[in-house]
């Protein structure tokens, strides 16, 4: 039987690594007051978050195995998880300083400590430079230490044209619903969500067992894709219609003009007098204005929308893993977990 890591085990190797890391740093003769900025930056902006996409390695290692991992197994598994979690503080350092974002993980974002402020941009080059340390010193040897390498730099590269779509198409700043549509939607969802927190965790697991046969990964590719499409309209319908008690947060996807799947639904269906709602009130940072775009969501029915679209979409998904070809090494479990755990999510 395959076995499910807790945070508290996957947590359990990051020290290890910090201290690779930190050795790395000491070779370049890095002065200790860097060096310990180095330290803080690692944990603060690495450490502390769900590592949902971290811990996926590992359990999908697990499910492809069919068993428990050994300590071995677990812990190459688990640093492959940790550089997806390098990846992602990459990218958030990132993002909050382009986004202006106030706060991360219940802290002020890492550029708005005090000191810090754009030291962050360099600090985000060394989360991912960091990366390619671990990958070197733990997988020079592995036979597919090339693809892991490309594979990083791929989706990294997926990840940040993803993100430019964004910017460009919805900035906070400036207001234009003739940017928005639906393929603008899902080419910034694909390329800035469902890669690296999807198919990334799942193909560096076949990648580790060396059975990441063409085969596999476009399997896992066109289930995996989809399921993070899925996974970012789900998100966009629980920023608006989710309980901030069960997500956590208050939504703010309409004041922050983002270009959500709720108003893509919305521009394709407005009659002209609704159309004008949308332009006047629509990315404003603006309470009342909020109010008036969420009560036009409710006119227009999007809730039921969504949960049409949620049983379509995952009755898909369903049939595609059904599908699945096993005689590679490839295991319908790795999808059914994932499907299993965003299905009727509330937070």
């Amino acid at each position: 039987m395959a076995q499910k890591t807790t945070l508290k085990e996957f947590e359990s190797v990051f020290p290890k690594l910090e201290e690779v890391l930190l050795e790395y740093a000491k070779s370049y003769n890095l002065p200790e007051k860097e060096l310990e900025w180095y330290k803080a930056s690692l944990q603060t902006n690495t450490l502390g978050g769900k590592c949902n996409r971290g811990m996926s390695v590992p359990d999908s290692v697990s499910l492809l195995l069919g068993k428990p991992l050994t300590e071995q197994q677990y812990f190459e598994s688990a640093t492959l998880g940790w550089m997806t979690e390098l990846l992602q503080a990459f990218f958030l350092v990132s993002d909050d300083i382009m986004d202006s974002s106030i706060t991360r993980r219940g802290k002020p974002c890492w550029y708005r400590q005090d000191g810090v402020g754009m030291i962050a941009i360099n600090d985000a080059f060394l989360l991912e430079a960091s990366i390619y340390v671990l990958l070197k010193k733990f997988f020079r040897q592995h036979p597919c230490y090339v693809d892991l390498l490309e594979l990083f730099h791929e989706t990294t590269y997926q990840t940040e044209i993803g993100q430019l779509c964004d910017l460009l198409t919805a900035p906070e700043d400036t207001v234009n619903l003739n940017n928005f549509s639906m393929s603008k939607y899902q080419f910034i969802v694909i390329y800035k969500t469902a890669y690296y927190s999807f198919y990334l965790p799942v193909a560096l697991a076949l990648y580790q067992l060396n059975i990441a046969t063409p085969g596999n990964l476009k399997q896992a590719h066109d289930i995996l894709i989809p399921l993070g499409e899925y996974f970012q309209v789900q998100d966009d319908y629980l920023d608006n219609f989710g309980l901030p008690e069960h997500i956590g947060k208050i939504g703010t996807d309409i004041m922050d003009n983002k270009c959500s799947w709720l108003v893509n639904q919305a521009l394709a269906i407005v009659t002209p007098a609704q159309r004008r709602i949308l332009e006047e009130n629509y990315g404003r940072k603006d309470k009342t204005k909020e109010a008036v775009i969420k009560k036009l969501y409710d006119d227009l029915k999007l809730e039921q929308m969504y949960k049409d679209y949620e049983e379509k979409r995952v009755t898909e998904i369903r049939d595609m893993i059904a599908k699945v070809d096993e005689s590679q090494g490839l295991k319908k479990e790795i999808f059914e977990a994932f499907l299993g755990k965003i299905y009727k999510r509330s937070k």
